[in-house]
Order: C-alpha cells, then structure tokens, then sequence
C-alpha cells in the first residue's frame, strides 16, 4: 500500500491517501443571520483553514460574527469508490450542502467529523457550501479562550469562528475500516485491537501486521463475521530484551508500532487498505506519582495555550507544530499540557514520537445550566474518542478551576457534570488518570491538579515541601478561600501536581499586556524562573508542576517565548533552571600570550 507520513496525515491513527481542501473558497460573512443557502451572496474569498478572525484568513473580520458561509467546488466520483468528506474542526454548529442536498450537522467546535457526499456528486462534481454558526455572546457553549467581549480582554483572546482546522476528502469502497482502537499492555506484551468497519462483512478476513522499525512483531490473520472485530497479539518474544526495547516511554527513545491492516475477500480481493500505530505503554497513578510503565515519571510541564501571531488557534502549517515541540524539549520540559483547546492531532503524532507528555483539556463553557452541562457532556465525549489513541496523551482534563462550575461547592448539578465529565473519560478511555476540575473545587480523579501564583520561592517550597503540607493542601482551604477539593478526601492515592504557577511577565514599557508579575529584565526572568523551579524542586510530595507558560498570548505576555517564538531568556540558561541544574560557569578568560624576546 501506499505509506503516509503519520505526523502530516489530518488523522494520524487512521490512514488512507488524502486530498487536501485547504486553500482560497468562497466566504460570506452573515452577522445577521440573513443568507439562505441559495440566496447568499458569497462576496469575499477566504484562505481555509484559518478562521475569518486572523490575518491569514484574508478576511481578518473585526466585531462579532454570528454565522459564516463557505463554497467551493469538489471533484466528481471516483468510479466505485465512496466519497468522504472530512473535517478536522468547525466552530461551532456547522451544517454541509452537496450539489444542494444537505449531508451533514454537526455540532462542537473541537472535534472532528466526516460525512459519505458520494451519492450527492456529479460525474463532474458538485458544489460544496458549509454554513458555520458560533454566537459570540453564547456563554454556555464551550468555547474555551475565545471571548464575548467585542475586544480580547484579561485572559480571552480573539474568537474562531468557523472552520479552523483542515478539511480533506478520501476514497473508499463500500465495505471498509471506518475506526480502529488500540491497547497496549506492556506487563504481558499483548496489544487489542477494536476494528469497527462501516458494514457488517462476511467472507473476508482481517489480516494485521506490526512493526517496530524494520522488524515484523505480528502477522496476523482473523475472520470477518460482523462490523466489528477484536484480536489481541503477542509482542515480541516476552524475554528481557524486548521488554525493554519494544516500550513506549517519556525521553529521546519512545518506540511506537507501526500498523498496516488489510480487509481481504476469500477470493483475495483487498477491500481496503489503512495505515496506524500504537505503543506499549501504560499509565496510572501510584505512591503519589505519575507511573509509565509503572515507573516514575517526571512532569515539567508547560502551559501551551497553541496560538500564533498571524493564524489564530490554527498552526500556521506542520513545521510550527514540530517547532514548538522542540523548544518544549530544548527547555528542559518533559511535555505540555494543552490550555483551554483541543490541539491539531498532528500535534500528538509528533509528541508521540517526540517521547513528549501532554494533558489534553476540554474547553470550558462560562454559564452553568443544563444546555451548558449536555454540551459539555456530549463534546467531552467525542474529544476523549479523537485523543484516546495517542500514546503521547497521559491525562484528561475535563474541567479548568470550575470554568462552568462556578457554584459546585452549593450545587449539586455542577457536582455532578465534575464527576460525570471524569467519569466519561474512564468509561470510553480508562486507561489514563483524570484531573476531574484542575486547579480547585476537584472531585474525584486520580490527580489533584493545583494553581498557585505565589511569588515569594520561600512560601511556595514551603507550602508543598512534604507529604504533610500537601495533605494540608488537599483538605484546606487556599489563599484565596476556594477548597481545593470539595469532598476534602485528602491526598491517598492521589498524585498531586502544581498545574499552573508562574506567570511571570517581561514586557516593554509600552506593553500594555499583564502576567501574575512583572520581571524587569530578562536576568530578572531568568534568576525568579530559577528560584521557583528550585522551590518545586526540593519538594518529596509532589508529582510534577506546570509552568504558566510557554509563549506570550495576544495580551498575556508572561510566556518564556514572545507569540513569535524568540525566547526571551537564552534557552540553554532556561533548560537548567527547569532541570534544576546549577548555572553553568562563567567561560575563563585567556590572558593573551607574549612572545618571548629573542
């Protein structure tokens, strides 16, 4: 078959050859919900996928936008293949017309979602118009970072509108692959497979092979009877070598296993053909740690919030995503945890082979409310169904200092969708740790993620020294008089990570953007980043930290990179610091040397 890049296919997990949509289509903006799919006028040309908010869009649309339309033109059918259209992401309610028939609706702003247009095609194709509505006043929609104010404030950024990730088309044949899931069991060697198929099929079989590298691991043959198919594989040869090559871990050398799955007739018919991988690898919580493979894992973490200058929430191409990863590495820190989005799944393609940690995040609504809650409910779910295959992803993060929740200590219908979002990620995943409401106001969950802004390097090391003070941590109040778990179950059996501190800000006079403090110059930055860390460092409780953030945000300027990527402080100093390594010593000086008389 025909190989494809994982980290440059729009769904890594899943692979057939593509064909790229993105570009110049038809746009109409209908802030006044006015346009028919017929009667809009479509009078600008916008460049997708950036949405029609951001300069590269070509649109850069200032003021709110209730509703925007897009057209172009697909190509025809392709003889007996199906076509499926796909789109990586739409913000938010987004409905799809083919040659005029409506196809699609899709509702979350984070997920993506295909539709079967064949039978709407031409010989010579069809015209293709998607209508996306995103009320910008809707406080009960998730909408994460993305604000109801006309201009960004505090910590809200620009909205995204409309489609914002790449969209795509395949071909296939009527009986093929439609999903495959994948567990890793390093203890006993074995990987499942679930393989959904869009049909139920007879007469054939599955036929799997995987691969670390050059060597053949599995070549393995089932029967089809149905629309779907379970195997479990053994790999390797169990013995001490493999156990300790064949693993998925954290650093340089993570080994994934590569996967090609075949759909083959008795006749010898191949139906279809795709491409995937996964990785023996294991997580879970274990005497106060984050295990890997139940080993200990280090978490140094980042916040990444994912925006760029000119593209808005979308990556200005793949090259950006591998770019921020290496300077997530070259900065000492073991991963990233995704802020407030849901990250381009190219992204974890890279941090999978990358051997980088990344907590992925729902996006919070900001109104409680039983619309809120079955929104939160029914997106949650899709996004642990698109996340759950990466090896990369080590926790959920369903909620973000109860964002949505405001009133959880005296409702219990806010405690309620706490619990029911981490129990969602146990039910369709189960095979992660969750931090059920990161920040305070938890319930449940194997991590109790905390948000400390303490400046003072002496209060903070001293309020997470020991086991003791987390417990206190755990079951008291903070600062601030939020509990940091409702139920005040304490620390057994938890893993407690300080999610989000630091925030400290190096800015210009003129900046008129903020962070939690303001360093005054860059040996300022640098000698408060090293204190903090060091603080974080001499504690024997925690089980990681997470450093607010990675790169300045429209006007959150507290990142360790401005927006543009250039770091304000040299990386290498930076590295240390986050490694708690000491500084590196100053280069001696070489006296010049004289010749002597002759």
């Amino acid at each position: 078959m025909e190989h494809t890049d994982p980290t440059e296919h729009p769904r890594p997990l899943l692979r057939r050859p593509w064909t790229s949509l993105d570009g110049e289509w038809e746009f109409a903006a209908d802030p006044d919900l006015a346009g028919t799919v017929g009667g809009i006028a479509f009078d600008r040309t916008i460049r997708v996928p950036y949405a029609p908010e951001t300069p590269a869009s070509g649109v850069q649309w200032t003021g709110r936008l209730h509703r925007a339309w897009y057209r172009r033109r697909l190509p025809g059918r392709a003889g007996d293949r199906r076509t499926v259209l796909h789109f990586g992401a739409v913000d938010r309610v987004c409905d799809v017309w083919v040659g005029g028939t409506h196809v699609a609706s899709h509702e979350g702003g984070y997920t993506p979602f295909g539709v079967d247009v064949t039978d709407s095609l031409g010989d010579d194709g069809a015209d293709l118009v998607v209508r996306a509505d995103d009320d910008p006043l809707d406080l009960e929609a998730p909408r994460g970072k993305q604000d109801w104010r006309d201009e960004p404030h505090e910590i809200w950024y620009p909205r995204t509108t409309g489609i914002w990730r790449t969209v795509w088309l395949e071909q296939v044949a009527q009986r093929h692959i439609a999903d495959v899931q994948w567990r890793g069991h390093p203890r006993t060697m074995r990987v499942d497979v679930r393989v959904q198929l869009a049909t139920p099929v007879s007469g054939a079989r599955l036929h799997l092979r995987l691969r670390a590298g050059d060597r053949l691991l599995v070549d393995d043959a089932v029967r089809v009877d149905g629309a779907v198919v379970e195997r479990t594989v053994q790999v390797g040869d169990g013995g001490i070598d493999d156990r300790s090559r064949l693993l998925w871990r954290p650093g340089p050398d993570p080994v994934l296993l590569d996967a090609e799955l075949a759909l083959i007739t008795d006749d010898g018919e191949v139906l279809d053909e795709v491409e995937s991988y996964t990785a023996l690898r294991s997580v879970e919580v274990g005497d106060g740690r984050l295990l890997v493979n139940g080993r200990p894992a280090p978490l140094r973490l980042v916040l990444d919030q994912g925006y760029w200058p000119d593209t808005g929430a979308t990556p200005p191409d793949v090259a950006a995503l591998r770019r921020d990863l290496e300077l997530t590495r070259a900065l000492g820190f073991t991963g990233a945890r995704k802020h407030q989005k849901t990250e381009d799944p190219r992204y974890l393609a890279l941090a999978d082979r990358m051997g980088l940690l990344v907590w992925a995040e729902m996006p919070s609504a900001y109104r409680p409310g039983p619309t809120a809650s079955a929104r939160l409910l029914r997106e949650w779910a899709d996004v642990v169904v698109a996340h759950r295959g990466f090896p990369s992803v080590v926790a959920w993060v369903p909620l973000n200092e109860s964002w949505g929740v405001q009133e959880a200590a005296v409702d219990e219908r806010q405690r309620g969708l706490i619990r029911a979002m981490a129990a969602t990620a146990d039910a369709l995943d189960g095979t992660r740790p969750v931090s059920a409401n990161d920040g305070w106001e938890t319930l449940g969950g194997d991590i109790l993620g905390v948000h400390d802004y303490e400046q003072d390097p002496a209060v903070l090391g001293e309020r997470y020294a020991t086991a003791e003070d987390l417990e206190r941590v755990a079951t008291g109040r903070r600062p601030d008089g939020y509990l940091a778990d409702l139920e005040r179950a304490g620390v057994a059996g938890r893993a407690v990570v300080l999610s989000e501190f630091g925030g400290v800000a190096l800015r210009s006079p003129e900046d008129e953007g903020w962070g939690y403090a303001d360093a005054t110059s860059p040996e300022d930055l640098l000698a408060r980043y090293r204190a903090q860390w060091a603080a974080v460092h001499g504690s024997t409780a925690l089980a990681g930290a997470c450093w607010t953030q990675l790169t300045d945000t429209y006007q959150e300027v507290n990142g360790l990179l401005g927006m543009d990527r250039v770091p304000k402080v040299d990386l290498e100093a930076l590295r240390r610091a986050t490694l708690g390594e000491p500084e590196a010593a100053p280069a001696p000086t070489v006296q010049p040397t004289t010749s002597p008389p002759s």
